[in-house]
């Protein structure tokens, strides 16, 4: 698989089998990371405990961006656009550029809006919406001419950042937001008016799609954006990696935005389906839950100190590994809950779910609630 075709690294499929090779490795004691399989009961237990808090009535909504736009009651999905296609696009623009700026925000950066303080991933939800109304990306709507506009200046402002309230990677979300433009104009058979939301028409005129036809479309359409870790046919990809000299593709953000535009693309009349194809993402909170729980722990403890680069050997394990323990987390919720994959998908699953458990248990072991990683964010990848 060192030279993977186009279609096979746009499958979720390929992610599943390429990081069941890390697992595999791991169970034999090969790679950064000894497996303890037998703490997985334990920590499945806490994800139940905190998916049944949660939601009590068992209706569990996708892990995508609309909690976090909705934080603190406050339904900033809530558009002033009457016409239905014109509001789903609206709805689009709004969730593609605030998943974009949703990388990690470190320990000490906070968001002001009304009186209330909001943090991290509802920090910048609530900022980048704030954003958003605001016309920074376009009047109304996002646009390749607004976003081409964007400055670090402008950011750090909308952000509330200042000496004493420092957000991670500025540099690496506006750049993101810009070749964002680039991509809207390389691909206007995907994005037709050069915006996130003309991809609306685009996928009405089928009526129905399949999740990973639609983490396909963006894969390939915003793929301008990425820095090109790897380029397969002409096309790069920025979350594919190196391990053991095979490619592991992990597509995170892309199915995450991929989560997060069910919701704004269906309400335009197009029906998703097959959304339990795509795979749990690779990210902190998913992957501290498995650490905290000691169902992975690093054979080399000094790695906990170091700030880590994405590109290192031991997070791209640790990421494939994350992916392979949750899918086994999601067969067990799924069976404890009565629920079929179709049911209750691994996008349900997060949100009831691991990543909240992985917040909640770091929390419980660490000031601040810190990742037991720590991690060297550029914006694109945690």
């Amino acid at each position: 698989m060192s030279s993977p075709s186009l279609a096979t690294i746009l499958d979720p499929a390929t992610i599943r089998a390429q990081t069941a090779k890390v697992y595999a490795r791991a169970k034999a004691g090969g790679t950064a990371f000894a497996l303890d399989e037998s703490a997985l009961p334990a920590c499945i237990d806490f994800v139940m405990q905190v998916t049944n808090r949660n939601y009590p009535d068992g209706k569990i909504p996708f892990h995508g961006r609309a909690e976090h736009l909705r934080a603190g009651g406050v339904d900033r999905m809530a558009l002033k656009v009457s016409e239905p296609l014109e509001r789903a696009r609206a709805l689009v623009d709004l969730v593609m550029v605030s998943v974009l700026l949703d990388a990690g925000a470190g320990n000490d950066w906070k968001y002001v809006e009304n009186g209330v303080t909001y943090t991290r991933s509802e920090g910048l939800a609530v900022a980048s919406a704030a954003m958003f109304h605001a016309g920074a990306f376009g009047a109304g709507r996002v646009d390749a001419a607004g976003l081409e506009r964007v400055t670090v200046a402008q950011l750090e402002k909308a952000f509330q950042v200042s000496a004493s309230n420092p957000l991670l990677a500025v540099e690496g979300r506006v750049a993101l937001l810009n070749r964002l433009a680039v991509s809207l104009r390389a691909y206007p058979e995907l994005f037709p008016g050069a915006r996130p939301g003309g991809m609306v028409d685009v996928l009405l005129a089928r009526g129905k799609v399949t999740a990973t036809a639609l983490l396909q479309h963006l894969l390939i359409g915003l793929s301008r954006m990425w820095p090109a870790r790897a380029t397969i046919e002409g096309v790069g990809f920025g979350d594919v990696w190196q391990v053991e000299g095979e490619l592991v593709p992990f597509h995170k953000l892309s199915q995450w935005l991929t989560y997060s535009l069910i919701e704004p693309v269906e309400s335009a009349g197009v029906k998703v389906e097959g959304v339990d194809q795509l795979t749990g993402l690779p990210e902190y909170r998913n992957g501290g839950l498995f650490l905290d729980f000691g169902v992975l722990t690093l054979r080399d403890a000094s790695l906990a100190r170091l700030e880590l680069e994405a590109s290192h050997p031991a997070i791209i394990e640790w990421r494939a590994l994350t992916v392979q323990l949750l899918d086994r987390v999601g067969a067990e919720v799924q069976r404890r809950l009565g629920k079929t994959s179709a049911e209750l998908p691994l996008a349900r699953v997060l949100q009831g779910g691991t990543w909240s458990a992985g917040r909640e248990i770091a929390k419980q072991k660490r000031a601040g609630g810190v990742p037991p990683l720590t991690l060297k964010s550029d914006g694109m990848v945690f």
